[in-house]
């Protein structure tokens, strides 16, 4: 099986830098051209299927890459939706970190409670197409927190995701394995990461 988590397209909220969570911001126009753009280079490799979180800019998305893409779109996931924000939802991030600067938000989901949920996610996504290749559209936090679940990293040594950016998992010997990140081959970011491999 193949897993390809894909951030969602731009928002008018990413465009201001505000935090999204779970907040349900659509796409703006560029978002639906990023999909566009995204599914031509997708196109090189063979996919069985599309499937992403609840929240629109990510159901939207994962629409546009299926149209494109002549794939089924198989399925809503609650396990793929971004990480609550709580009381933070809508700020400029700056403004964020100046107020919270160690991330203690009121309202906020956990970082334990966001990879437990990556986690039960690609398991449920393993249990319903299994041996499938999944384009599996998320959220830019979420997949950073699923692929330092899987390679035993802190989530904010990962680089920051571009909208339609596409990390790929795979199965391994224990579990999971990060095969690429945003496209880079994962043994190219191992310094960054400290220099561990999944």
């Amino acid at each position: 099986m193949t897993i390809a988590l894909i951030r969602h397209g731009q928002t008018d909220w990413n465009a201001a830098r505000r935090l999204q969570g779970r907040s349900d911001v659509p796409l703006n126009d560029t978002g639906r051209a990023q999909a566009r753009d995204a599914a031509s280079l997708l196109a090189a490799e063979p996919w069985d299927l599309v499937v992403s979180s609840t929240l629109a800019r990510a159901r939207e998305t994962a629409a546009i890459l299926a149209e494109e893409l002549a794939l089924p779109v198989a399925g809503a996931y609650h396990e793929l939706v971004e990480q609550d924000y709580g009381v933070a939802e809508g700020m400029l991030v700056a403004d964020m970190r100046a107020r919270w600067p160690e991330r203690d938000i009121p309202g906020m989901e956990s970082d334990d409670a966001v990879r437990g949920r990556a986690l039960d996610g690609l398991a449920r996504l393993a249990d319903a197409h299994p041996g499938a290749r999944v384009l599996a559209v998320a959220h830019g936090t979420f997949i950073r927190h699923a692929l330092a679940a899987v390679s035993g990293h802190a989530a904010g040594d990962y680089p920051p995701l571009a909208n339609l950016s596409a990390s790929v998992i795979v199965p391994g010997e224990a579990g999971w394995r990060v095969e690429t990140v945003a496209g880079a081959p994962f043994a190219d970011l191992l310094d960054a990461l400290g220099g561990r491999a999944a």
